[in-house]
């Protein structure tokens, strides 16, 4: 039994001597939910530009569609007021288009931004953690064969 407790002491010892630095994780957290944060960010805000290009797209195509569906004197004119919705309808759908495309280069362009930052950051925060641990470690080590 002696011989039990002797070894948890020098197990409580060993533990004690390597301390975990805790404010390192909380940082590393703090900065993930700040990334996490500003990515959700750039994405609700894509979310909403396209939904308002959706939305006018359809609005646009349903004004073209009435103008279209009105009663003709002309046979004539129903096949013209058809070719007219076709080439409008395919003008407007380069211009979603574009407008989409515009959307997907600003997110991407955003998010590059964030993860090369992030990335900067984490590589900073991991090498002030590998000195401190470094540190620690050296100063445990002197103080372990000090005794």
């Amino acid at each position: 039994m002696a011989k039990a407790q002797d070894l948890n002491t020098l197990m409580k010892d060993m533990m004690g001597a390597f301390p975990v630095d805790t404010a390192a994780f909380e940082k590393s957290f703090k900065t993930q939910a700040d990334l996490s944060e500003k990515l959700s960010g750039v994405a609700l805000e894509a979310a909403e530009k396209s939904t308002e290009i959706s939305s006018k797209w359809t609005k646009d195509t349903l004004a073209k569609l009435a103008d279209m569906s009105k009663a003709k004197t002309d046979p004539a004119d129903y096949a013209k007021a058809m070719t007219d919705f076709a080439s409008a309808t395919a003008e407007v759908a380069a211009e979603n288009m574009a407008a989409f495309a515009e959307v997907a280069k600003k997110v991407q362009s955003e998010t590059v931004e964030l993860l090369m930052a992030a990335g900067k950051d984490a590589g900073e925060e991991a090498s002030a953690a590998v000195k401190k641990a470094t540190a620690d470690v050296t100063a445990a080590a002197k103080k372990a064969t000090a005794k």
